[in-house]
């Protein structure tokens, strides 16, 4: 059970310190609602619900990158800003796909 105590220290230490998280933690009730009513079948409602959990997942990684960046050490670095820059693309890419999936499906 270490893994899962080390799993929710991860949760609550996003959910504390990173308000990107914390805002599509909270979102995720009524887009959960959402897909579960305007997903006309199984498949849809997973995609919809799927696609969107994408986002506060990657978010937990571009925080994990951000925190080992600053942990490394606090000097300007070309290969530092390209990580968390990385990083930040890779949220938006998830947020991306997750339109992408709601407009295909309801439109």
């Amino acid at each position: 059970m270490p893994a899962l105590r080390y799993s929710l220290a991860g949760l609550r230490t996003a959910w504390h310190g990173e308000a990107a998280f914390r805002l599509e933690l909270i979102l995720t009730p009524p887009i959960a609602a959402a897909a579960l009513c305007f997903g006309s079948s199984g498949l849809e409602r997973a995609l919809l619900l799927g696609s969107w959990l994408l986002v506060p997942l990657t978010e937990l990684i571009n925080s994990a990158i951000e925190a080992t960046i600053d942990r490394i050490g606090s000097e300007s670095h070309p290969l530092s800003g390209q990580a968390k820059d990385l990083g930040s693309a890779a949220v938006f890419v998830a947020l991306l796909i997750a339109a992408t999936c709601w407009l295909l499906i309801l439109v």
